[in-house]
């Protein structure tokens, strides 16, 4: 029993680790979340390198998208010398200067972010002739008799222009008030001593889009609904974000006779007489889209500023612009609605 009541209130030996012990565990423990932390950070630069080229791929081929469709439905409707280089009237606050396919840094549109250029397109959406319908007569001051009223149907918006273009040509957007009769066609808005002149239907949405670099975005401002003459951003609607740069040059046929080949890019049209001529001899656009990264890097980025074949050089006024990576889109558009050099109004031109 003695023995049994020693062994009861012997002193215990204590148990669990000792501090040499906790130390190394510490010591062990700091050393893998060193190198845990290290990877992590490899991974995450490398993630954030592949998701940011991601992203510029994926924003600069929807911007580039977006100006192609457009560019290639350019000056549908209106490609004719009754109506090409006019001023056109959209209504009593807005219009467009010149009513051309497409136009580069137009002046009366407030430019983008520096060494970037502007891009008016120019589209009807009608089913009718480019030559417009003709007029053979004006009952009233709103109504046109018309060679051939089933081209128009209710909501359209027309463009009635005289026979003879006047100087300067000055033309206004209206629209079809009622559904076309058998041979007559009455709009909102006529034009006086229009009988044997032409009515041209741009369909029942036209556009008079615009296409400017702000705030590190491509935004486009319709001049149906927005007023593009101010740089105001309630006018400009974001299309592509992360969009630096966007440069045009047209492609012009500068040859005698033309033969609708591309002889030499520039920023600016010929001057002629007429006027229309020189815009006439576009058959192209030629443009790049430049996107960047979300997200800047650490370190400088070891690659040159972008480049494109045209002349309008790129120039990125971000003094970090090295941190970022860059991806460039460059294509050439056809202008499908050019005036065709046979037609007898543009031989000479």
């Amino acid at each position: 029993l003695d023995q049994v009541m020693r062994r009861l209130h012997a002193p215990r030996r204590a148990q669990g680790f000792s501090l040499v012990e906790l130390m190394v565990g510490i010591v062990v423990a700091m050393a893998a979340i060193v190198v845990v932390m290290q990877i992590f950070k490899v991974s995450e630069s490398q993630r954030r390198n592949t998701t940011g080229g991601d992203d510029a791929q994926t924003t600069g081929a929807i911007a580039v998208s977006l100006l192609q469709r457009d560019l290639r439905q350019a000056g549908q409707g209106f490609s004719n010398t009754q109506m090409l280089d006019c001023q056109l009237n959209i209504n009593a606050t807005r219009n467009i200067a010149r009513l051309v396919p497409v136009f580069i840094n137009p002046p009366d549109i407030p430019d983008g972010e520096d060494n970037t250029d502007v891009v008016l397109v120019n589209l009807g959406s009608g089913w009718g002739a480019p030559e417009g319908g003709l007029i053979n007569s004006q009952p009233g001051p709103a109504t046109y008799i018309v060679t051939a009223p089933q081209a128009f149907q209710l909501g359209d918006r027309v463009v009635a222009a005289p026979q003879n273009r006047a100087t300067p040509c000055v033309l206004s957007l209206t629209n079809l008030t009622a559904a076309p009769t058998a041979t007559s066609v009455t709009v909102a808005q006529g034009l006086p001593n229009a009988s044997n002149g032409a009515l041209f239907n741009l369909g029942r949405t036209p556009r008079f889009v615009a296409y400017a670099v702000r705030s590190g975005s491509l935004t486009a401002c319709d001049f149906m609904t927005q007023d593009c003459t101010s740089a105001a951003p309630e006018n400009w609607t974001e299309v592509a974000e992360g969009i630096v740069s966007l440069r045009a040059e047209y492609a012009q046929d500068t040859s005698a006779p033309r033969d609708a080949m591309v002889d030499s890019y520039s920023q600016t049209v010929a001057t002629t007489t007429p006027s229309y001529c020189g815009w006439s001899r576009i058959v192209g656009i030629r443009l790049v889209v430049v996107a960047r990264s979300r997200q800047p890097e650490k370190d400088d980025v070891n690659a040159p500023a972008p480049t494109w074949a045209g002349a309008a050089s790129i120039n990125l006024t971000d003094p970090d612009w090295r941190r970022y990576r860059y991806k460039t889109f460059e294509t050439t558009v056809p202008l499908r609605n050019t005036p065709s050099a046979s037609e007898p109004a543009f031989s000479s031109c």
